[in-house]
């Protein structure tokens, strides 16, 4: 696993194009194969297959490529750089996209759910510890303070004339004081962390379906025609839309397609029965963290889910920022076929069954 081996016959030409590329970003590394793998925390032989064509690589791999080759070289890596590879990119996941793709996309999607699920667990616990540490804590001073103002001399002088009396009173007020703030910040702190846990929980929840999905179709539930809930694309690239439109045409269902986000808000309002919103994040005027939190606002939409679509990888101060917002879900550019096939196929059975249940 030192060295890089020489590419396969067997590849085709996208692949090839891709591999060969990334090699060149690779070599620029000056270290091996199991260094660089032990250094990113991933399997040798999985990045030397990425490396070698037979296996696509995930973009934060490529990002990653980029952010270290930048590091060592001391220079940025060019944006033309950046765009020739991510067009190579979109190429070979077109011509090569398979259900062994999206799963692991989905795969890593719900381990990192999964992690947040854990550690707002753990953290929560903390915090339910050292609440109830306070909460004992207040509670004897309260007993302490009791007792105090029990005396039938301190019992008739106000505050400040009982501070002169007893002077422990003072800095017992003070302390519970203190300890009261403290309740209410680990009482916020520990609320966040408990619904930061339920959503992490819930998009475990989705991806596990998003994941049989792929791995086990089953029909939709059944709709009439007419009764088949909207897909709303927003992007302001043509291309993006029309790539979208070929993937989800075989979907069924009614595509609706924007450019702009002041163009979705618009499109919520004369339709309806939209049962996802798939929404490009970087747009000019009014991008997809602006637009999600606008439709958020609406009693009419703020239930339908958003699917962020974003060519920045999914990194937690961007994952953070969108589900803050109100997204649910996140795919990354150049998207998998197998992959936003089956998030759309799942909020759409999703929307079918809450409304058999009306």
């Amino acid at each position: 696993m030192g060295e890089l081996r020489p590419l396969g016959d067997d590849l085709t030409d996208t692949s090839r194009a891709l591999a060969q590329a990334l090699r060149e970003l690779f070599e620029g590394l000056d270290v091996s194969v199991r260094r660089y793998a032990a250094r990113r925390q991933r399997d040798p032989g999985t990045f030397s297959r990425y490396m070698n064509g037979t296996r696509l690589p995930p973009w934060g791999v490529i990002t990653d490529l980029f952010t270290d080759l930048a590091e060592h070289r001391g220079a940025a890596v060019t944006t033309d750089a950046i765009e020739f590879v991510r067009g190579l990119y979109r190429a070979a996941s077109d011509a090569g996209a398979s259900p062994r793709n999206a799963v692991e996309i989905l795969e890593q999607q719900l381990a990192d759910a999964d992690l947040v699920s854990r550690r707002s667990s753990v953290r929560g616990d903390v915090l339910g510890d050292a609440l109830l540490e306070r909460t004992h804590r207040i509670a004897d001073l309260e007993v302490r303070l009791s007792q105090l103002e029990a005396d039938r001399i301190v019992e008739r002088r106000r505050a400040d004339e009982l501070a002169a009396a007893h002077p422990d009173i003072s800095g017992l007020l003070q302390e519970r004081d203190a300890l009261q703030l403290d309740v209410q910040r680990l009482s916020a702190e520990l609320r966040e962390a408990q619904a930061l846990r339920t959503a992490a929980e819930d998009r475990c929840t989705l991806l596990e379906r998003q994941l049989d999905a792929v791995e086990k179709p089953v029909p939709p539930l059944p709709a009439a025609p007419q009764d088949m809930p909207k897909i709303l694309i927003v992007d302001d690239q043509p291309s993006n839309l029309l790539a979208m439109t070929a993937v989800l045409g075989s979907l069924d269902q009614e595509l609706v397609t924007v450019s702009s986000g002041r163009e979705a808000l618009k499109a919520l309002l004369d339709h309806e029965d939209f049962a996802v919103i798939i929404m490009d994040v970087q747009m000019p005027e009014m991008d997809g963290y602006e637009t999600c939190a606008h439709i958020k606002r609406r009693p009419r939409n703020r239930d339908v889910p958003i699917i962020f679509l974003t060519a920045m990888g999914v990194d937690s101060e961007h994952s953070a920022r969108g589900y803050a917002a109100g997204a649910v879900d996140y795919i990354s550019k150049p998207f998998d076929p197998w992959a936003l096939r089956a998030k759309v196929a799942v909020f759409t059975s999703i929307y079918l069954e809450r409304h058999a249940q009306q």
